[in-house]
């Protein structure tokens, strides 16, 4: 596979995690707090520190988005990195301890989370 093809299949696989884990969030926020409209769950996810730790995903997948939005094509380094970026975030690499419970307990707690950074963990070559 292309590094490029590559890179976007980490992409779409980080945004599938991403949604399994914000969903798992909000049942569980929701289970202590009560409905939320879909407005109030996004200020939530904006502002409350509880959330934070969701946020490394966002950032990346937003980061790797606008590397394919470059008019001029996407540099191989640059590809690269952002490559290096999905496997410390699926190694939970440079996350504190709060980050590393919190996507812990999503991998524990839904098996469609720990499928896809099974997945995620092939494609980027680290061990399963």
């Amino acid at each position: 596979m292309e590094k490029k093809e590559k890179l976007k299949e980490c992409r779409d696989l980080l945004l599938k995690l991403h949604k399994t884990m914000l969903d798992l969030e909000r049942e569980l926020y929701e289970g202590i707090h009560g409905k939320q409209s879909s407005g109030q769950f996004l200020n939530l996810l904006l502002e409350n520190d509880d959330f934070a730790w969701l946020r490394r995903f966002s950032l990346l997948i937003v980061e790797i988005d606008e590397l394919f939005d470059q008019k001029d094509g996407i540099a191989s380094e640059d590809i690269e990195a952002a490559q290096k970026k999905v496997g410390e975030l699926v190694r939970m690499e440079g996350g504190d301890d709060y980050f590393v419970d919190k996507y812990k307990y999503a991998l524990q707690h839904s098996v469609e989370a720990a499928s896809l950074q099974s997945e995620l963990k092939a494609l980027t070559g680290e061990a399963a």
